[in-house]
């Protein structure tokens, strides 16, 4: 198993625990495929398979169904995804993706997170060296599959690891690939079960179990805020957090 497999597996999924932010962050992400896309599935792949991350998320239909008319009708806010970077404490690389509907209200609240807790924010792309944006797809396994075959097929799509869990493939590939990787399984008659963008750190750095107490206090307020949708960081898992994935 590879490098973004295990940073996947012992990374904290706390704002996706919360049922109501999961609700909010899906309702923002399909408001604003729908605006860039269209409101019909089948000529949409990004609102295809955000339905798809709504449904393992138990979210009602009827609020899916609600996000795409508002977004439709403009009654929704017009969205806009700004990502900020910058270092927390003891030098921990934060990535934070927002989306937002005022850019002055949410580059203020972060910036006051960051100097809150001992972090500066940067500028943008300032960290791109220290993470890889990844496409992860989650597919239903098939019988008969071989997934060393399955693997070999899917380097022309740009997939370069593949693993098998619970009845369950979690593929990995280049993030300018995703079109072409979910045309694929589609076309191959998979069941994709979620599909997402992560960004997977090209190393980690160690905290102490005191240090990490202050750097958690820094993620735990910007996980907090309504306009942001994803945090990562390149402090390594602590050996509890990793023992109870």
């Amino acid at each position: 198993m590879g490098r973004a497999f295990e940073y996947r597996k012992a990374r904290k999924m706390k704002r996706w625990g919360n049922m109501a932010r999961t609700f909010t962050k899906l309702g923002k992400e399909i408001a604003i495929a729908v605006k860039s896309g269209g409101p019909e599935p089948e000529a949409n792949p990004r609102l295809r398979v955000l339905m798809q991350n709504a449904k393992v998320a138990n979210m009602p239909k009827e609020n899916v169904e609600r996000a795409i008319k508002r977004a439709v009708s403009r009654d929704e806010a017009d969205y806009k995804e700004i990502v900020y970077e910058g270092y927390g404490p003891f030098g921990i690389a934060v990535v934070v993706e927002t989306a937002t509907d005022n850019h002055t209200r949410t580059v203020g609240n972060i910036r006051s997170y960051f100097n809150k807790f001992g972090g500066s924010l940067g500028t943008s792309g300032s960290l791109d060296f220290l993470f890889e944006r990844k496409s992860v797809f989650k597919v239903v396994t098939k019988e008969g599959i071989e997934l060393e075959e399955l693997e070999l097929e899917l380097i022309d799509y740009g997939v370069d690891e593949i693993v098998e869990e619970n009845n369950e493939i979690t593929l990995y590939g280049a993030f300018e690939s995703f079109n072409e990787i979910q045309k694929y399984l589609e076309s191959a008659g998979f069941e994709i079960v979620s599909a997402e963008f992560e960004r997977i750190p090209n190393d980690t750095k160690e905290l102490t179990d005191e240090q990490r107490v202050q750097f958690e206090k820094l993620i735990d307020k910007i996980e907090d805020d309504e306009d942001v949708q994803n945090v990562y960081h390149n402090a390594k898992e602590s050996d509890t957090e990793e023992d109870e994935e």
